[in-house]
C-alpha cells in the first residue's frame, strides 16, 4: 500500500462523515438527486452501527492532514458468512484502486474472523468491479430503498 495511505479500524463518531461519504460515492453514477435521496436512510450510518460491525476508512495523508478517501462494512450472518455491507470512495478518487484496496482487506478480515464466504448486494453500475476481485453472481434482490430495483447478489468464497 502506498505510503500515504493507511487502513484503519472506523471510529463511531466518524459516523455522519461515512454516511455522507456513502452518499457523494452513490451520486457518482449520475443518480438523480430524488433517488440519492431515496437512498439517505439506508446509507446512513449510526455510532451504534460503527460499534457493532466491522466499518474500515482507507486514509490518505496530504500535507497537513489525513482525509477519509474511502469505507467498507462487514456484518456477521452466521458462523460461515459474512456480508459486505457497503463499499464506497470518494468521487474524485474512483478508479485509482481504492475499492480494491477496501475489498481486499475486507477479504482477509473476514477470513480472519473464520468464515468462508462472503454476500455483497451490488450497486449494478459496480457489477463489473465485484465480478472483476472474484464475485459470482449468484441472484438479485430488492432494493431497501427503491420499489422494484433489484440489485445484484454476488458470492465470493474465501477459503
Amino acid at each position: 500500500m502506498e505510503d500515504n495511505l493507511k487502513l484503519r479500524k472506523a471510529l463511531a463518531t466518524e459516523a455522519e462523515l461515512l454516511s455522507d461519504l456513502a452518499l457523494r460515492s452513490k451520486a457518482h453514477w449520475d443518480y438523480s438527486a430524488e433517488f440519492i435521496e431515496a437512498c439517505r436512510e439506508e446509507l446512513t450510518y449510526s455510532q451504534q452501527d460503527l460499534e457493532n460491525n466491522h466499518f474500515y476508512v482507507l486514509e490518505e495523508s496530504l500535507e497537513d492532514s489525513k482525509v477519509i478517501v474511502g469505507f467498507y462494512a462487514l456484518i456477521q450472518l452466521s458462523s460461515q458468512t459474512i456480508e459486505l455491507e457497503a463499499l464506497f470512495v470518494e468521487p474524485a478518487c474512483i478508479g485509482k484502486g481504492y475499492g480494491r484496496k477496501l475489498i481486499e482487506h475486507g477479504k482477509d478480515r473476514a477470513r480472519a474472523l473464520g468464515v468462508s464466504k462472503m454476500l455483497i448486494h451490488g450497486d449494478p453500475n459496480a457489477k463489473k468491479f465485484y465480478e472483476t476481485i472474484g464475485g459470482v453472481l449468484i441472484d438479485e434482490k430488492e432494493s431497501g430503498s427503491i420499489a422494484g430495483r433489484y440489485l445484484p447478489l454476488f458470492e465470493i468464497y474465501l477459503s
